[in-house]
């Protein structure tokens, strides 16, 4: 009798509670009407938001009324959907039509199932921190994701994580399973990830207002529909410009303005494709100075023989320079003209932190908006700014506008973890945004994205002012990141990693764990950054073999980036002459990256229109394969090619003095074999350079010469080249040869603009579709659908149909040409 008056009491307590909630929620301000769940068990609170059909919300708190939280992530507001909602004696369930969730009354527990019952994940039990959450998972479950952390690994079972961000180190809260949810848990502090105690899987955070997390799903639609929803979550991805997919020349650093116009010069003399030359630090001088964001560099002003400018001069060049050196560029704005009449663009390094004799510096001090870490330049009073505090992010804009006026085409947003030397009490300063430990994972989101806000608002009132003007598309390179960065205009690069093999091999893992989050664009410092353990010297053999591999892989990458440490000199001429390998093969990687670059902004238009992902972990495509799920060394690049980079030198060998040699007289000639693992797939895969076909679910031995890498196309594939140029936007894409690979029927869409401007945003784009009937063996072109100022109207394509007796390599000779105007043809094959 005692039992069942306790528990009636127990309910009562329980129903009291709830409708506290309820009421609670009711005084709140909603936009729409969305459908929700609650239960109060024991004064802890466990509520559940749909969001929209495959976006569920979930958030656990002591006591009745949800606590205030600042997501730095989430965009979107809860919409109202057709859920249904009902209850049983156990639960309140919530069908969304993508997922179901059902909400345990009794102890706030939580599962997901698909439409037709199947579990797809399932709360532990009931938390006994306050910001800590379990899942059982299910056994041999594969799950990827929480961010690029230079793990050679990219299953995520049996690991424990701290996530918190640092160079190299993009720590994301977000995981993805082979089932095909994602979920994200929404907390910017230091949070840990914790996979190894047996059947619960932990995410746990050091502070925080409640438990807060997202689970996506949508029924049929796999990872693909995952990221859909990140997107809707937290913003849409932007449109890169067109010549940011091509070539990037960067170094650590070109001194002077000569300097970087004869790297520019050389590359156009010696016929390299190029679109990006990038200019790193110190164009402000010395490190007292440090992110001036100005040109007070005496060598940038022509200004040697000015005894006040030069004591902007960096410490290391003292002594080294003088005023009677010949300048030929004479001040930055002629070397931004000069590099864009050379058909080039400039990117510029920005940081997230101020030297004593800024301007920037003082004025922050004086806000206190100056946070008192030691950063990078170490022992030279440089500090980081508060990104949280509105005013300072406004004064950052107010100084960088000047650059952006100038001309400079593209920020490189340096040490945006920020660079930190820690010391005891740091992780509990007071930024504007709450204390360190609890929002610095977000510092990169919050400065980056500050920066594209006030980019975007000029943008906007200079075609307020006038209808003539031409937008131009911005373009944000960070160390670091976080969840939703895709919506800022902003990509990450894996940081100041090694130049070694095995470093190499981590960067395939760390973009997938990366890309998988939703943020669509990644790249690396082609070559590794520091160049220690070959002494720093290019012209040793090893370290160029090494450069033409991560060249080559940079042709698969959402952006072709090289970049090294001083002293190394990278650019290609520098390795070696044309005839030979360390030159050639580098050369014919970047004319290839020319060649896919309709493929490529086609994957661009299709990551912006559809929540398309650049580089895809195996596991979004071949989900039923196990031997593919798991594989850190392949990829997909879009949905038509497999990637399998040269991770392991063939043709050289090292000292251990880091002194290299050739394996064979003439490497050109030497032969060796790479594995590579096929998955899966109707009609198997032809080989990209041999045009060799090959069965799926293999591992085969691939024969792999210096001159090229392990890359397949999967049947059915219909992959666009376009033509031989020395930058983007030479020739127009007025006769573009279509390759078509047989096998499986197959589909692709051909996605162009103005390649510059913004204009996309209101729909100024066209695509073609083509699709590939295996059975009457008949390309169909479809009806070209929108349209842009200066779009083509009338074009050639050139057809052809790649065989085993296709000849070998990447330009086939032969094709069947059709005169294409807009409207649909049919072509038998």
């Amino acid at each position: 009798m005692r039992k069942v008056i306790s528990l009636t009491l127990v309910l009562l307590l329980n129903f009291v509670l709830v409708s506290e909630v309820q009421a609670a929620r009711k005084k709140q301000k909603e936009t729409k009407a969305f459908v929700s769940a609650v239960v109060n068990v024991n004064n802890h609170t466990t509520e559940v938001v749909v969001y929209s059909p495959s976006i569920v919300r979930v958030m656990k708190y002591a006591g009745s009324a949800r606590p205030e939280k600042k997501s730095y992530s989430v965009t979107m507001e809860p919409q109202s959907t057709d859920a249904k909602k009902s209850e049983t004696d156990m639960a309140l369930k919530l069908e969304t039509g993508a997922v179901t969730v059902s909400l345990n009354k009794r102890d706030g527990t939580v599962i997901f199932t698909t439409p037709a019952g199947a579990q797809l994940l399932r709360e532990a039990a009931p938390a006994e921190h306050n910001v800590q959450q379990g899942f059982a998972l299910q056994k041999d479950e594969v799950i990827v994701g929480l961010g690029q952390r230079q793990d050679p690994d990219l299953s995520q079972r049996g690991k424990r994580v701290e996530l918190w961000n640092g160079n190299a180190n993009i720590t994301i809260p977000y995981i993805a399973s082979e089932l095909g949810y994602g979920l994200y848990w929404d907390n910017a502090g230091r949070t840990w990830f914790d996979d190894t105690k047996q059947g619960v899987t932990t995410f746990s955070s050091e502070m925080g207002a409640m438990v807060d997390y997202y689970f996506f799903y949508d029924d049929g639609k796999g990872l693909d529909g995952v990221i859909a929803a990140i997107r809707q979550l937290t913003g849409q991805a932007t449109m890169l410009p067109l010549w940011a997919t091509g070539h990037w020349q960067s170094r650590e650093r070109y001194k002077s303005p000569d300097e970087l116009v004869e790297v520019l010069d050389t590359y156009r003399e010696q016929q390299i494709p190029l679109d990006g030359i990038v200019q790193d630090w110190q164009y402000w001088g010395c490190d007292s100075n440090w992110n001036s964001m100005r040109f007070q560099n005496p060598r940038y002003l022509n200004k040697l023989d000015d005894a006040e400018q030069m004591r902007f001069l960096p410490v290391s060049e003292r002594g080294k320079v003088k005023a009677s050196d010949y300048v030929r560029i004479k001040s930055p704005e002629e070397m931004i003209k000069y590099v864009h009449d050379h058909n080039a663009h400039l990117m510029i390094s920005i940081w997230a932190n101020f030297g004593p004799w800024t301007d920037q510096y003082k004025e922050l001090d004086k806000m206190g908006a100056l946070l008192p870490f030691e950063t990078w330049p170490m022992n030279q009073g440089v500090h980081p700014y508060d990104p949280y505090n509105p005013e300072a992010c406004s004064l950052y804009w107010r100084y960088l506008k000047h650059l952006y006026d100038m001309g400079i085409d593209a920020w490189w947003t340096d040490s945006s973890e920020p660079d930190h030397f820690p010391k005891e009490g740091d992780d509990f300063y007071k930024t504007y945004g709450g204390e360190w430990r609890a929002v610095k994972n977000a510092f990169p989101l919050v400065h980056n994205e500050g920066i594209w806000q006030h980019q975007r608002e000029v943008e906007k009132a200079n075609a307020k002012k006038n209808k003539k003007y031409e937008s131009r598309r911005f373009l944000q390179m960070t160390r670091c990141g976080s969840f939703g960065m895709q919506r800022a205009g902003t990509f990450s690069w894996s940081g100041d990693v090694v130049s070694n093999w095995q470093v190499m091999k981590r960067q395939i893992p760390s973009a997938l764990n990366y890309t998988i989050c939703g943020i669509p664009y990644w790249n690396n410092d082609i070559g590794g950054f520091f160049g220690w353990d070959y002494g720093n010297n290019w012209r040793n053999p090893s370290m160029a073999e090494l450069q033409v591999r991560w060249m080559q892989w940079g042709v698969f990458q959402s952006l072709m980036r090289n970049h090294c440490s001083s002293p190394v000199e990278n650019e290609i001429y520098k390795w070696g002459k044309k005839g030979e390998w360390q030159y050639d093969c580098q050369v014919e990687a970047v004319r290839l990256r020319y060649r896919l670059m309709p493929y490529i902004y086609s994957m661009i238009g299709d990551v912006v229109q559809h929540s398309g992902t650049t580089m895809r972990p195996l596991l979004m495509d071949f989900v039923g394969d196990r031997k593919a799920i798991t594989r850190n060394d392949e990829y997909m690049f879009g949905r038509a090619l497999l990637v399998k980079p040269v991770t392991d030198p063939m043709y050289t060998w090292k000292e251990s003095k880091k002194v290299g040699h050739q394996t064979y007289p003439d490497v050109k000639k030497a032969v060796g074999g790479v594995s590579v693992y096929l998955p899966e797939t109707v009609g198997g895969w032809w080989d990209f350079f041999t045009n060799r076909h090959h069965d799926g679910g293999q591992q085969m031995m691939r024969p792999t010469p210096i001159s090229d890498m392990p890359v397949f196309v999967r049947a059915g594939s219909i992959v666009p080249f376009g033509p031989d140029v020395q930058y983007a936007g030479e020739k127009a894409w007025d006769n573009l040869e279509i390759r078509v690979y047989p096998g499986a029927n197959g589909t692709f869409c051909l996605y162009e603009d103005d390649g510059k401007t913004y204009d996309y945003e209101q729909g100024q784009f066209t695509v073609i579709p083509f699709t590939w009937d295996e059975t009457t063996r008949t390309l169909t072109i479809g009806e070209r659908k929108g349209g842009y100022k200066g779009m083509l109207k009338e074009r050639q394509f050139n057809i052809v149909l790649v065989g085993d007796n296709t000849p070998s390599g990447q330009l086939p000779t032969a094709g069947k040409s059709v005169d294409y105007n807009g409207k649909q043809l049919e072509i038998n094959l």
